[in-house]
């Protein structure tokens, strides 16, 4: 009988081959497993310091005269938050992140940065795998932007006349004055055009609006709408083609309005055919009427019998009032009848002007009434209204029943939607802007740059 030789020796020599091997297998993979947990994490957090960084080069593009200082600008900021959101050594890795690519296209900024980072590996070293490198993007699109500044300069903002002042060149400097365009126009009876915005050419003379600006005396009474008017017809000036792919007008007042421009009937016809604001003074009482003061001065009464000073409705006709707003349009031409004066809503409005307290009363509501469909006309244009109100008086009701709060009236014209619901049109796809309310003069810098950061963001 033959014997069976045992093999057993070389068996177990065999199975400890296998069972390493496979243990090399079962390490390297549990290796893959947690290293590449690791590489994605790491990767989350470097795709989120890419994209902030390129934010950052974006908003700070706006920055410096030229495109060289601009671009330095902007890779400046970008490195800036790149290290804020990824510090070396983060879970050990090690980043590369070079300055981003800055390319100007007429109004238009891209913003292309890309970053990679170096992970050490731990057990996916058995597989000969020393180093996971992961990587991320970013592109940001800085649009060109058309913006009409209208600021509020009436007497109630005398003791606070610096801060309105520095606050509102604050602003001016968050803005690229090489590719965007902005106009800047100042209201009380009547608004001016301080600086026209540019039609062709990008760009505005930043330096000349802070001067500007520095230079706004606060006088007079509260004639919003026809701030607003002009905001809205200088971004209207500019022709379709040229026209930014993002508009926005940037409101600032700490009243609600009480005067009102148009053509108004005197008892006497030939006494005054030429266009003129009506203010109607307290915005708590029925006020003296008084006036006509120019549309287009800050307080300047206009020429000869057109201007009565308080004994305006002794002149003016019963009903004086016009069927739509003209003071831009003095012969009333149909295609140019956009706002309706007299109206049954929101406020109702008649022609009463036959005593001092039914002129007070239409003026009110009509000027009220005009400012919000003009912000509304712009926003159905696809400009978005930001607006910026200061003080206690927009948080109390005034004027004639039935009462406004201002801040009611800022929101409204903002489409924000906290607004009336009356206001709000975001179902209808209009823009959506942004009330801020500054309590006192040390907020107004604060809101000034929550309004220039949300443009800025919305033009990205």
């Amino acid at each position: 009988m033959k014997s069976i030789r045992r093999q057993t020796g070389k068996q177990k020599g065999q199975v400890l081959i296998v069972i390493g091997l496979s243990m090399v297998v079962l390490i390297g993979s549990v290796g893959l497993a947690i290293d590449s947990g690791l590489g994605f994490i790491i990767r989350s957090k470097l795709n989120a310091a890419v994209d902030a960084a390129s934010i950052a080069a974006a908003r700070a593009v706006t920055q410096g005269v030229g495109e060289a200082a601009q671009r330095a600008s902007a890779q400046a900021a970008a490195q800036k938050f790149f290290a804020a959101n990824f510090p070396t050594g983060y879970l050990g890795a090690t980043p590369t992140f070079n300055d981003p690519t800055v390319t100007f296209d007429a109004g238009k900024v891209t913003i292309d940065a890309a970053a990679t980072a170096a992970v050490p590996v731990t057990l996916m070293r058995v597989l000969g795998f020393n180093l996971l490198t992961v990587s991320a993007a970013a592109q940001t699109i800085r649009k060109d932007l058309d913006l009409a500044f209208v600021m509020d300069t009436s007497g109630s903002l005398a003791p606070v006349g610096s801060t309105v002042i520095s606050s509102a060149q604050l602003f001016l400097s968050k803005f690229n004055p090489a590719l965007d365009r902005m106009a800047l126009i100042h209201f009380s009876y009547g608004a001016e055009v301080d600086t026209p915005i540019s039609k062709v050419a990008r760009g505005f003379d930043q330096a000349g609006m802070k001067t500007t600006i520095g230079n706004f005396s606060f006088d007079g009474l509260t004639n919003s709408a026809e701030g607003m008017w002009n905001g809205r017809d200088q971004l209207n000036s500019i022709a379709l083609a040229n026209r930014s792919s993002l508009r926005v007008i940037v409101f600032f007042s700490d009243g609600s309005p009480n005067t009102i421009s148009s053509v108004f009937k005197f008892k006497k016809p030939a006494d005054c055919t030429t266009p003129g604001s009506l203010v109607t003074g307290d915005g708590t009482s029925t006020g003296t009427p008084a006036g006509l003061w120019r549309i287009d001065k800050q307080g300047t009464t206009t020429a000869g019998k057109c201007n009565q000073d308080t004994n305006i409705v002794k002149n003016l006709d019963a009903a004086a009032l016009p069927q739509w707003y003209n003071a831009h349009n003095p012969t009333n031409l149909p295609a140019l009848q956009e706002f309706p004066i007299i109206t049954a809503t929101p406020r109702s409005v008649t022609n009463d002007t036959s005593s001092n307290s039914a002129t007070w009363i239409n003026v009110n509501r009509a000027s009220r009434n005009l400012l919000e469909a003009v912000a509304a006309k712009a926003r159905s244009e696809g400009t978005y209204v930001f607006t910026l109100g200061l003080g206690s008086e927009l948080t109390a009701a005034n004027g004639p029943a039935p009462s406004d709060k201002g801040e009611d009236i800022l929101k409204c014209m903002a489409n924000t939607p906290d607004a009336l619901s009356r206001c709000v049109n975001a179902g209808a796809g209009q823009p959506v802007g942004i009330y801020c309310h500054a309590a006192n003069s040390n907020e107004l810098k604060p809101c000034f740059e929550k309004l220039a950061s949300a443009i800025l963001r919305i033009s990205m």
